[in-house]
């Protein structure tokens, strides 16, 4: 498609469009276009030469957002026609810029069965005359063409987005990850959905009309009956190709009821009327109902397009599709709780209430439970027996990030100090004392809410009871009150029983000739000169108490004395590699301000000492070894911050070889890539967890490092990875610095024990994060921050009861950064049901996916990653069809029903499926996976979240002056318009696409060049204007950079670059590169697999 072209304009929104039946549609069904010149990059959206090619695929309920597609006059990409235009009244994430979708008459005349209902709760649907009846609508939906241009009209028992979501679909078909064939004429495949899954892709360009019969995938699920039909362009006569697991091809097609051919393009839709079934208008979240108007925020349609007059000649009509927009979408979700769940307070005194989703701006209020910052579940409201949890296969779990940060307006928790008889706990099951205890006898006793085991009161704790039987001090003690709070720790919480000494840093810098000439050496002493001033401090402290050291290293260490009465620093080399000792013990590890010059001529002297080194070879375990040592020395608990650039070959302990090798993908020997290739590192990380030793890995390797391997003692320890290939100091300077600063300056809990404990009924039986367990119980981690979480699965081990419900409470001990001995508690407590709905009604999709994404992305540490994906889908439509079965109310076979705060779980679970570590593109390294794995372990919900679905921000829709955040539009390329610019971020990557016909105005307002062609692409820094515009989109940048724990780099892409492709990869809706399915062929697919369960 030819990108530079203007858009037609759009009628107003809101009223019946006349049809205009024969302006021809260029390239679209095959035909050549008469204006469209070819474009430098093969079909824009269609195959490039050398990749697979992924046409695009659904798109779904919009929110507040932009519109405007990547189209033009004449073609339409692939992956945009129809979907990415609004039907009568209903609007496709803002204004759009081109043609209107047309939808046809949709009524079908089946018997007249009665229309099933959907699901349990009220429902917001408005039908304006009578609905049509269930058969009617599966006929209808059957009549369906997935991969054509248009959608049939959709019927009124859809998604409406108050009650559970129902898609109706005659067969649920997964075809082949998108590549669905165009059905011969007067038929199609028998999917539907109440108002359809949104059909994967349009034609594309000049589609050679021959037959040819599909075969299924090698890999995924049930194999289908093959179907025939035209293929689409860029499909191959065998089928997809043979690496797209769990896509299967389509059943044979049912014939297409006459009443819905129609002549024409897909232009602005039909006025929907039928002699059998009044018309309804699809909204834009699906439901029926009163037409919308523009969204919010956007001005009117894209200015400037040709009349419609300007396409010439009849046009054979395209195969229908089906209409993304129908199928639930997550920006909708998360708009509409922000509406509704933002402008209040949570909380938290009641039980078992679900929060507000964890992209709400919310502020919390703690009455007795822990806010949802430190602790999310998978389900507020879970099972009273196990045999009703392995029915519903919901997961129970909870994500528990103990130190969480807390926004200003939020109060820290409270520190009580119960001097030296220490906090009051329970006899039998050691659980601390919290809001749920039950006072008794007057109040000389208390009742174990978590074992009923009837304990004493201490006399000094004692206090009288009221005519409700609370304690009268209840709101002057924390732990009686707060759902979160710390005790200071006596001595007996201590190791060796005395109290811990204030932690150390170590700084541990790699000198090879790598560090060297990259400028990294040079730019990290700059940079520790003034970071040694920001330490974490306690409170109000005037400076911090942690103590530093230095270290550097290549294939021998050497050891600095910076002791504060010495005129110049010490060096001492510790050659002995395979048994590593401290040389020094007196001026190594000492207070900044004491030895602030000594401190400052080091850091001047390292890039100067090593400027002519040629040594290559690096060592890494005997690193660790040694700063361990140096923090067991000092008796006290620490940092490593180990800043590595290679493979570590030379000869020592923990040395190791290039096993890199892409041949294993795919293969049962996948999972090695993932282990780590020796055993010394668990066993060092097990010492270095034992002393406290906490590591953080900044990585800046040039060629493969083995992550996998290099990672486990930070996975262990608690410490992080940060990585930076092919480091650079122009590029790469102002991530890296940001990175060090953040993780120097966070506040961090160490040598720290976490326990779960849980009332009788449930227990924890699973931990996932990056910690050591030596038992079945503990945590421990070497080092925790407020960025890490550890997610708890619960299974039950007895019969829970309704009334009482069931209650966790976290106990987290830990050192604070000032040396003193904390216990920080959360409690929570959860309602139990004997209905299955109410454990449907409840439950949070969010933290669902991050549990789901953490199990997967263990499990291919011991599986192979076909089966770990396979075990997902099984698993969701487990979910899915128990809901249906045992919730839903009965209704046709051919809807599917997805629960209302589960219907995002298809969308969401196929984007893990599609994440790096389940299904790699070429272009992905295998030292990129082991990271992406690494990190998405301790990743909290919100981090989980917008990296699975990362969010696409139109920048030139909303007016200059205001001063929101832009709404987001939904992460498919349907919704880029080539006039437009949009801003993508995922936690670790920020991109800014610029279309190709953005005015002249915006691209000098914003990169300060006059053209389009003039921008540089991968461009990473824009440049400081003084204009509205240009202030707008930094400043954005610059809040979305402080919402994210790792700083994120920016890339200006533009249309139809070389770098569009890895852009792309981030378009999580549409189908990938490396084979994974589309939203909606996903869909279609567990729509699929539910069937099967149910019959």
């Amino acid at each position: 498609m030819n990108v530079n072209q203007s858009a037609p304009p759009v009628p107003p929104f809101g009223q019946p469009q006349p049809v205009y039946p024969g302006y021809h549609q260029s390239s679209y069904g095959g035909q050549p276009g008469s204006t469209a010149p070819p474009t430098p990059c093969g079909s824009y959206n269609g195959p490039v030469p050398g990749y697979q090619q992924t046409p695009h695929p659904g798109v779904s309920r919009a929110p507040p957002s932009s519109g405007a597609l990547p189209s033009s006059t004449a073609q339409v990409p692939c992956g945009q026609g129809a979907y990415g235009q609004f039907g009568q009244g209903d609007v496709q994430n803002g204004p759009s810029s081109t043609v209107q979708m047309q939808r046809f008459p949709g009524s079908q005349p089946f018997g007249s069965a009665p229309l099933a209902p959907v699901v349990s709760q009220p429902t917001v649907l408005q039908p304006y005359g009578p609905p049509p009846t269930s058969a009617q609508v599966t006929a209808q939906l059957a009549g369906m063409q997935i991969s054509g241009a248009v959608a049939s009209a959709p019927h009124p028992s859809g998604l409406g987005y108050g009650p559970p979501t129902s898609l109706a679909s005659a067969s649920g078909s997964f075809p082949n990850s998108g590549l669905y064939g165009s059905y011969p004429q007067g038929q199609a495949p028998p999917l539907s959905q109440a108002q359809g899954h949104s059909g994967a892709h349009p034609p594309q360009r000049s589609a050679p009309q021959q037959a040819s019969s599909f075969t299924p995938p090698a890999s995924g699920g049930p194999r289908m009956p093959s179907v025939t039909g035209p293929l689409l362009q860029g499909q191959s006569f065998g089928g997809p190709p043979v690496s797209q697991p769990n896509h299967v091809s389509s059943p044979p097609p049912q014939a297409l009821h006459p009443g819905t051919q129609m002549t024409g393009p897909p232009g602005p839709p039909p006025p929907m009327h039928s002699s059998q079934q009044p018309g309804y208008q699809l909204q834009q979240n699906g439901s029926f109902g009163p037409a919308r108007g523009p969204q919010p925020n956007y001005g009117s349609p894209y200015p400037g397009a040709p009349p419609f007059s300007s396409q010439s000649g009849p046009q054979p009509l395209p195969p229908k599709r089906l209409d993304p927009d129908a199928i639930p979408s997550p920006i909708q979700v998360i708009e509409d709780d922000r509406n509704n769940r933002g402008s209040e307070p949570f909380v938290t005194g009641v039980r078992g209430q679900v929060p507000p989703l964890v992209t709400t701006n919310f502020l919390v209020k703690d009455q007795g439970n822990a806010s949802p910052r430190y602790i999310r579940c998978t389900s507020y409201n879970i099972p009273c027996t196990s045999d009703m949890a392995k029915q519903a296969q919901v997961p129970l779990a909870a994500v528990i990030k103990p130190l969480a940060k807390l926004p200003p307006e939020e109060v820290s928790p409270y520190i009580v100090d119960h001097g030296e008889s220490g906090p009051l706990r329970c006899n039998r099951c050691k659980a601390y004392m919290c809001p749920f205890m039950q006072f008794i006898e007057g109040g000389r006793r208390f009742q174990c809410c978590f074992c009923s085991c009837i304990n004493d009161v201490p006399p000094q704790y004692f206090q009288h009871l009221d005519h409700t039987g609370k304690r009268v001090d209840a709101y002057d003690r924390p732990e009686l009150y707060l759902g979160s709070y710390e005790f200071l720790a006596t001595v007996d919480y201590c190791k060796n029983n005395k109290f811990p000494s204030p932690p150390a840093f170590i700084f541990m810098i790699d000198v090879s000739y790598n560090a060297i000439r990259s400028g990294l050496v040079r730019l990290l002493c700059e940079e520790l000169k003034s970071l040694v001033d920001f330490l974490p401090r306690e409170g109000g402290a005037e400076e911090s108490a942690i103590r530093v050291g230095f270290v550097t290293y290549n294939k021998v260490l050497h050891f600095y004395n910076v002791k504060s009465s010495l005129a110049q620093p010490q060096m001492m080399v510790v050659s002995d590699v395979a048994d590593m000792f401290v040389p020094l013990l007196d001026g190594f590890l000492v207070n900044v301000n004491e030895s602030r010059a000594v401190i400052t001529s080091l850091l001047d002297q390292i890039p100067e000492m090593f400027a002519d080194t040629r040594e290559t070879e690096t060592v890494f375990a005997p690193v660790i070894q040694a700063g361990m040592e140096a923090l067991k020395a000092a008796e006290c608990a620490g940092k490593l911050f180990l800043f590595h650039t290679s493979l570590p070959i030379a000869e020592a302990p923990g040395k190791l070889k290039n096993r890199d090798d892409r041949k294993l993908i795919n293969t049962d020997k996948e999972k090695t890539l993932f282990q780590p290739q020796t055993g010394v590192y668990q066993t060092l990380a097990k010492e270095c967890v034992a002393q406290g030793c906490c590591v953080d890995l900044f990585l800046f390797p040039n060629q493969y490092v083995d992550v996998a391997t290099l990672s486990v003692v930070p996975q262990l320890t608690g410490g992080s990875v940060y990585k930076y290939a092919c480091f650079q100091v122009e590029n790469d300077q102002e991530r890296f610095v940001s990175d060090l600063r953040r993780d120097v300056q966070k506040v961090v809990g160490f040598d720290a024990v976490m326990r779960v404990r849980t009332s009788t009924g449930i227990r924890a039986v699973d931990f996932f994060g990056a910690f050591y367990m030596s038992n079945t119980t503990d945590v421990e981690l070497a080092g925790l921050d407020g960025d890490k979480t550890v997610t708890v699965e619960f299974k039950h081990d007895d019969r829970l009861n309704e009334e009482n419900g069931a209650l966790l409470q976290c106990a987290l001990l830990y050192t604070s950064c000032a040396g003193q001995r904390r216990l920080r508690i959360h409690n929570l407590a959860l309602n139990c049901c004997t209905q299955l709905a109410d454990l449907y009604r409840n439950c949070e999709t969010d933290t669902l996916i991050n549990y789901m994404a953490k199990f997967a992305y263990r499990g291919v540490l011991n599986s192979p990653v076909k089966t770990v994906r396979d075990t997902l889908i099984t698993q969701c439509a487990q979910i899915l069809a128990c809901y249906r079965k045992n919730c839903a109310s009965p209704s046709s076979a051919g809807q599917l029903i997805l629960p209302e705060c589960m219907k995002l779980l298809p969308v969401y679970l196929n984007c893990v499926l599609k994440s790096d570590v389940l299904q790699p593109g070429a272009e992905v390294t295998t030292d990129d996976r082991a990271y992406v794995r690494v990190l998405v372990t301790s990743m909290d919900v919100a981090e989980t979240n917008v990296f699975f679905y990362p969010r696409l921000l139109p920048l030139t829709k909303s007016p200059i002056e205001s001063t929101t955040e832009p709404p987001a539009v939904r992460a498919s390329e349907e919704r880029l318009s080539n006039g437009d610019i949009y801003l993508l971020e995922n936690g670790l990557n920020l991109f800014i696409w610029v279309g190709a016909s953005v005015q002249q105005g915006v691209v000098q307002s914003l990169f300060s060049v006059s053209s389009f062609s003039q921008i540089t692409s991968g461009l990473s820094i824009l440049p400081v204007l003084d204009n509205p515009l240009s202030k707008k989109v930094r400043g954005l940048i610059d809040s979305l950079r402080a919402q994210r724990s790792r700083y994120m780099k920016l890339i200006v892409v533009k249309q139809e670059d070389k770098l569009e492709m890895l852009f792309k990869h981030f378009l999580v809706e549409d189908k990938s590169l490396s084979g994974g399915a589309s939203y909606v062929d996903f869909l279609c697919h567990m729509h699929k697999e539910i069937r099967q369960l149910l019959s």
